[in-house]
């Protein structure tokens, strides 16, 4: 007989054969217990996407000011596999791959790193640089999606019912992010006359700026009585389309009303309308 007899082995040796049978049975009820079962299984990604543009600025300009100095940045990561960079004119990219040994549980530290050094490094960029912005939200997983309908509400009100049904949905155990997708902010248009501007000799950009100074928010200086620090606020702030109509405002050296030389709308109330969080 080739090899050792296993079936003599275990006769002869019964106590050690049945520990084997016991370790064996223990370790695979504690694998099985172990074993994920969720439909869409978390899934760590070792890469982070950093993004910067400035805008009017050549290639050439862009990759000596911008794209090397982040990658000089990004070299200091620690657990860092490789650096690939993508440069157009007045728009970088650059992908963060960490190892493939980096734990799971390491790796938010790492973005959190990432973050820090380029914060830290942000100011030696070109005036005019627009972020460095950072993406690294590849292994979100979304295990359901629910499509709300509203009939005879504004967008205002479905969006409220909504935001209200994503902080419940947030106490779910198990559910750490909730998107909504579809939601419309709030827009009040202004459509100017320009026959009346033009009859009024008002400068537009003129015009514009004195508009966006009416609700400005300003600190008006505090109040100290005694033992209480008062906040002092100027009312007339915006609450809806039609304060915004009743204003007016000094364009050069006239005092004009927003009603003598425009219009204000509201979207109207919608009829059907979906979103999903």
């Amino acid at each position: 007989m080739i090899g050792p007899n296993l079936s003599e082995w275990s006769i002869r040796r019964p106590q050690l054969l049945a520990y084997f049978m016991l370790v064996a049975v223990i370790a695979g009820s504690i694998v099985f217990f172990r074993l994920g079962r969720n439909e869409d299984p978390a899934f760590t990604f070792r890469a982070m996407v950093v993004q910067a543009a400035w805008p009017g600025a050549t290639i050439e300009e862009t990759l000596a000011q911008v794209t090397e100095r982040l990658e000089r940045t990004l070299q200091e990561t620690p657990n860092l596999d490789r650096l690939r960079s993508y440069t157009v004119a007045g728009q970088t990219t650059i992908f963060v791959e960490l190892k493939g040994s980096t734990p799971p549980e390491v790796v938010p530290d790492m973005w959190y790193e990432v973050r820090k050094r380029i914060g830290d490094m942000r100011h030696t960029l070109p005036q005019g640089v627009v972020g460095p912005g950072f993406d690294d939200d590849f292994g979100d997983t979304f295990g359901i999606i629910f499509g709300f309908t509203a009939d005879g509400f504004s967008q205002r009100e479905l969006r409220d019912y909504v935001e209200a049904i994503r902080s419940r949905l947030l106490r779910v155990p198990d559910v750490t992010k909730v998107e909504i997708l579809g939601a419309q902010d709030e827009v009040v248009f202004v459509e100017f006359s320009l026959e009346r501007l033009a009859g009024l000799g008002l400068n537009y950009p003129s015009l514009i700026a004195a508009l966006q100074a009416q609700n400005a928010v300003q600190p008006a200086g505090l109040v100290q009585t005694g033992d209480e620090r008062l906040s002092v606020r100027v009312s007339g702030a915006f609450q809806d389309e039609a304060d915004l109509a009743k204003i007016s405002f000094v364009a050069g050296d006239r005092l004009v009303r927003l009603t003598d030389i425009a219009e204000t709308a509201a979207p109207m109330p919608i009829r059907r309308n979906r979103c999903s969080g």
